[in-house]
């Protein structure tokens, strides 16, 4: 590690550990702004966020630190938390420009563009020449359609700067959306001869070779050009295989899907054109294989659920493909082809008068479609799609029968994004480009270790901790985390050595609770729940009305629902339903022992989040978020519980609400909400 970062953690470590400075002695604000600017210059965003959380809390009154804040937020694609803050920064000092201008960004990332616009134009008065902000605008008028107004900004930014590539990039989409495509070529060649090395203008320019004249080989040029420029863009790849396929190049297409999916194995166009592709060839296992894929990723896909029927018929499956075509008509009542299909099953397996039935159907609804293609002379007897004698070829069958829009290769339309200018737009630090696993923060845990980060280096403070700590009559220091780490061999001996000991003294004195307590903690350390459960039951029959100890037989609870839960308990021999009533009955346990434990400590913020966390797993959404939104309000910057109460809203289709979480909980210091924001926003 550099030196100048180790310095930095020390520093975060130092100043907000456990809160301790901060409570004691005045925080020097010059000192903190000034490290966290040093973490924002080399791109730490997490880290400086919490410099500038610390400058914000010892003087509220200063715009400064919000608009740095900002200015990291932007950077970790935190869009909403970006706005906010600069819109505080702006309230605190109306002449700081570069707010105007990151709020601009942000809005115009959130899509609200005309508000965008204001920003760059309050920024503009100040700043009139500025490159980026002109550009950002002309940007936003064109998302708004305000294509006179965003001809007039790229004359003047143009003007200003004749040699700034993006900018014919940018007048190019302008041109394009109005309809002029001999203009938006010409901006783009002038594009190409300023910075022959952006991928952008040779995709916009083979978008435009594609749509506006077919010509397949001169977008291929265009395409192998960005490949050579984006080599691990999996799109690119995606779209050159298109136009193989379309210049008679079965196996150059395919060899293209193979390496899109190398680069994104989960990339869903990837994976359904070439299934259509081995489809056509026959391939009908490999080609099953990739439909299944695509319907795991999106079980709704009813491109790929109409296709996978017509590879389960192919394979004499029909009663899959009878229950796959049956999904399609049903979100589907007015596609033919759906219809149509499914009378040629029906013939298949020998349900005749079905067959009648869905084959006039299918005629019928053709007609109202596209009643030209239709005469009176057939009078139901002799359609396009064939006479009623049964011998039909679905080659013959018109569009609207043979559902020609759910067997097209699809391309991807995202690749040549006119990227918006900021002066910090490095990539080093954005977390939220890491992949990771998305799922709520896990419950808090008493326990003897943790494992600190450098963003969230301190124990959460539970009173009855404090207080049993402060006795000294445990035997380790006991903390408050979600982070317990694998304990080691040496680490566990420790622990079986003083369960000895408890035995010993329990075998010659009369038992406290917090003798039970002790010895049910380290029952817990070595993931023996049972006894701990035990023990902790032992220390409430001496003292009812002892918070802690339901904490704790809470927790013992939870261990073994999890194990339950996943099959790893005594019981894993059983049959599932055992194993899942087992599970429940635990948990409903744990639910128990945290509603004795809030009404002992109602103010305690982490049994709120706990049981939050209980409720989540059984499946109470609301009641979850009233325990999270309780969590919150005794705990103003309790950020695991911003965290899972976004989680929750998200799943219950609250996105502003959940946006708004997530980007709380990624201030605080929670990596993965910056990943899932992206996810949402992108």
């Amino acid at each position: 590690m550099k030196q100048h970062g180790l310095l930095q953690r020390i520093l975060l470590i130092l100043t907000i550990f456990a809160g301790t400075f901060v409570s004691m002695a005045q925080v020097n604000t010059d000192q903190v702004m000034r490290i966290g600017q040093n973490a924002l210059y080399f791109e730490d965003y997490m880290l400086s966020i919490q410099y500038f959380n610390q400058a914000i809390a010892a003087k509220p009154y200063l715009a400064q630190p919000y608009f740095l804040r900002s200015v990291a937020k932007i950077n970790l694609d935190d869009f909403t938390g970006a706005e906010a803050d600069a819109t505080k920064a702006i309230e605190l000092n109306p002449f700081l420009t570069d707010a105007y201008e990151v709020r601009g960004v942000a809005r115009q990332n959130r899509g609200r563009n005309r508000l965008a616009i204001e920003d760059y134009e309050q920024a503009l008065k100040l700043l009139p020449r500025n490159r980026q902000l002109l550009f950002n605008k002309a940007l936003a008028q064109t998302e708004v359609r305000d294509f006179e107004g965003a001809a007039a900004t790229y004359a003047e930014l143009l003007r200003y700067y004749p040699n700034f590539d993006n900018g014919f990039l940018g007048r190019a989409r302008l041109y394009l959306a109005s309809g002029d495509t001999l203009a938006a070529t010409a901006d783009i060649d002038r594009a190409i001869e300023l910075d022959d090395r952006d991928a952008n203008a040779y995709i916009m320019r083979a978008d435009i070779a594609i749509n506006s004249a077919r010509d397949y080989a001169g977008a291929l040029e265009d395409i192998d050009k960005a490949i050579r420029l984006q080599p691990t863009m999996a799109g690119l790849y995606i779209n050159r295989a298109f136009l193989r396929y379309n210049l008679d190049s079965y196996n150059g297409a395919m060899a293209d899907y193979d390496y899109a999916l190398t680069l994104d194995p989960l990339n869903k166009v990837a994976l359904f054109n070439r299934a259509l592709l081995l489809a056509e060839v026959s391939a009908n296992d490999l080609a099953l294989d990739d439909f299944n894929r695509v319907l795991d990723l999106d079980p709704d896909d009813y491109r790929a659920i109409f296709n996978r029927a017509q590879i389960h018929k192919a394979k004499g499956n029909y009663e899959a493909a009878m229950a796959d075509i049956n999904r399609v008509a049903e979100r589907f009542p007015d596609f033919p082809g759906a219809i149509y299909f499914r009378g040629s099953l029906n013939q298949a397996m020998g349900r005749l008068v079905a067959a009648e039935n869905d084959y006039r159907r299918a005629n019928e609804m053709a007609r109202a479609l596209r009643p030209e293609d239709y005469s009176d002379e057939d009078n139901g007897n002799a359609t396009a799609a064939g006479s009623d004698n049964g011998d039909r070829n679905e080659d013959e069958i018109p569009e609207e029968l043979a559902g020609k829009r759910f067997r097209t290769l699809l391309t991807v339309d995202d690749n040549a994004e006119i990227r918006r200018e900021y002066n910090n737009s490095a990539i080093r630090g954005r977390v939220q480009d890491r992949t990771m696993n998305i799922e709520i923060e896990p419950m808090m845990m008493l326990s003897f270790y943790s494992s600190p980060t450098e963003l969230r280096p301190a124990s959460l403070y539970i009173r009855e901790v404090d207080d049993l700590n402060a006795t000294r009559m445990l035997r380790f220091l006991l903390m408050v985390t979600n982070a317990v780490p694998t304990i080691d061999e040496s680490t566990a001996a420790r622990h079986f050595q003083s369960i000895e000991y408890y035995n010993s003294y329990l075998s010659t004195h009369t038992g406290r609770p917090v003798d039970y307590i002790g010895r049910a903690l380290d029952f817990i350390t070595v993931r023996d729940y049972l006894n701990a459960e035990r023990d902790a039951g032992r220390a409430l029959e001496l003292a009812p009305d002892l918070a802690i100890a339901y904490m704790i037989r809470a927790q013992a609870r939870y261990g073994r629902y999890l194990l339950e839960r996943d099959g790893r308990s005594d019981n894993a021999a059983g049959d599932a339903m055992t194993r899942l009533s087992l599970a429940r009955s635990a948990l409903d346990q744990v639910a128990a022992d945290l509603d004795s434990a809030t009404t002992l400590s109602p103010a305690t913020a982490v049994l709120w989040y706990n049981k939050g966390n209980v409720l989540f797993e059984s499946g109470d959404a609301e009641d979850a978020i009233a325990a999270y939104t309780r969590a919150i309000e005794l705990k103003a910057d309790f950020g695991e519980a911003y965290f899972n109460r976004g989680y929750m809203h998200l799943q219950q289709g609250h996105q502003s609400d959940g946006i708004a979480d997530l980007s709380k909980a990624g201030e605080l210091g929670i990596i993965p909400a910056y990943n899932l924001i992206k996810r949402l926003t992108r």
